[in-house]
């Protein structure tokens, strides 16, 4: 942990081959960035088959992931959804379950889960949802306590195919106080805050928004946008760039996230980790984007965080 109580900064890892075979290599070359720590992708890995752990799929992950100075976090299945209707919502934790059991296998302590997503109907309908996400997810809390493993409920956007609602920054620091769970904190993703936001009409609102969540980012995603929606068909990744529409997981300081406002006006809690999710089109400014998440590490303020009364 750095003397200001930030845990480090880390990038979040690329499967390569599906066996895994060649995984060491993709951690051999984070390691020459100079990161602390990795955010392993377990949602692609085929280590969790129908909500059951696969042994030897997870025993290839902590064979390439042994030995290393490296602080680990892993992102879960982005399907799991606590706001879906609830005859599925057994199933969404039993591969969570599943998945965190991995995850503490692997010595990992901050698991990523998606905040829920439900399609923009009548409000009592959405509010309904809002109060199956805090019961599952509490549950899920239980479960994490268990295995030393802390949820960091990841902020998503709305939008996406269609009329979708989601959590502003705001609502889901209110959810997590209303659940107030130890082991049930947030992974604030900026640009899909930023995106969330400028969808509402809402764009000018987006630092007081990230300040009130993040008392309770345990898990940061740093990566740069534009918060422009992606509503115009587009017919290559280069022409949503030269736009600067949609989640394009920038390097730092390629959008206008403003960074140095963020780390001057947020506290967060102590333990927090900087880990980078930049898009393989862009690593080759990987070095770069890790010198500018560091010196954003290294101005960020922390508190001990207490239990929300």
């Amino acid at each position: 942990m750095l003397s200001n109580g930030i845990t480090g900064t880390g990038i979040s890892a690329r499967k390569r081959a599906n066996d895994l075979s060649d995984f060491a290599d993709e951690l051999d070359a984070i390691e020459e960035l100079g990161v602390e720590a990795v955010e392993l992708p377990l949602f692609d890995m085929d280590v969790v088959v129908g909500g059951h752990i696969r042994k030897a799929q997870l025993d290839a992950l902590k064979h390439a992931c042994a030995g290393r100075d490296l602080v680990y976090s892993v992102h879960g299945p982005l399907s799991i959804n606590f706001m879906d209707e609830a005859w599925r919502l057994p199933r969404h934790l039993e591969v969570l379950e599943a998945s965190v059991e991995a995850s503490a296998a692997l010595g990992a302590e901050h698991y990523v889960v998606h905040s829920g997503l439900i399609r923009t109907q009548q409000a009592a309908s959405i509010e309904a949802a809002y109060g199956r996400q805090r019961e599952w997810l509490s549950r899920a809390g239980d479960i994490a306590a268990g295995y030393g493993v802390i949820l960091c409920v990841e902020t998503l956007f709305g939008g996406y195919e269609g009329q979708v609602h989601a959590s502003s920054p705001a609502r889901l620091a209110a959810e997590l106080a209303a659940i107030d769970h130890p082991n049930v904190l947030a992974t604030l993703d900026f640009s899909h805050a930023y995106l969330k936001l400028d969808f509402d009409g809402r764009r000018d609102d987006f630092l007081d928004e990230i300040k009130a969540l993040a008392p309770w980012a345990r898990h940061l995603h740093i990566h740069d946008s534009f918060g422009r929606q992606d509503d115009i068909w587009m017919f290559t990744d280069g022409e949503r760039l030269a736009y600067g529409h949609g989640d394009l997981h920038l390097p730092v300081g390629w959008g206008d996230i403003p960074w140095e406002a963020i780390v001057t006006e947020c506290r967060f809690p102590q333990g927090v980790l900087f880990n980078i999710e930049l898009k393989e089109r862009y690593w080759y400014a990987a070095r770069e984007t890790v010198e500018a998440a560091k010196a954003l590490a290294a101005a960020a303020r922390t508190f001990k965080r207490a239990r929300a009364a």
